[in-house]
């Protein structure tokens, strides 16, 4: 992980997405071993589980509180972006033991800073690592559900 800290790049307060539309949104599973890194610390702070419009579900192996703010680093693959990574901050909104594995955490985020650039690759790992289909891409300025 320290090679990554040389890359360190702090994500401009370019757009808070905590809006007054608060409806559901359709989440997909999510088909793609993606590790989300803490990029303060670079530790590991579990895998993607489930994406929407609005933020993710994470399986984590310890728990994280409620409303925690957590800067985290995401490493793209070639297909969703010609960036190597972006970096965004997400808060949790729960968490919970895992149903079916008593040692893992499910832990529900809401993005909450994120650059605009990056709202188009967020859309683009939904759509193409998601395992429903969108007709077209979610406009995450219009919804903060998680």
């Amino acid at each position: 992980m320290k090679a990554m800290k040389a890359h360190k790049q702090t994500p401009r307060p370019e757009k808070n997405l905590e809006l007054d539309d608060r409806r559901r949104l359709d989440r997909k599973d999510f088909s793609y071993y993606m590790p989300l890194i803490d990029y303060d610390s670079g530790e590991l702070v579990g895998h993607l589980a489930d994406i929407s419009a609005g933020g993710f579900r994470m399986d984590s192996l310890s728990p994280i509180p409620p409303n925690k703010d957590i800067q985290f680093h995401l490493d793209l693959t070639s297909e969703v972006s010609i960036k190597p990574f972006m970096v965004f901050v997400a808060r949790s909104k729960w968490c919970k033991v895992d149903p079916l594995d008593p040692f893992c955490y499910n832990v529900g985020f809401q993005l909450i800073n994120i650059a605009p650039q990056d709202i188009e690759i967020f859309n683009r790992l939904m759509e193409k690592y998601g395992t429903q289909h969108r007709d077209k891409p979610v406009d995450l300025r219009r919804s903060n559900m998680w």
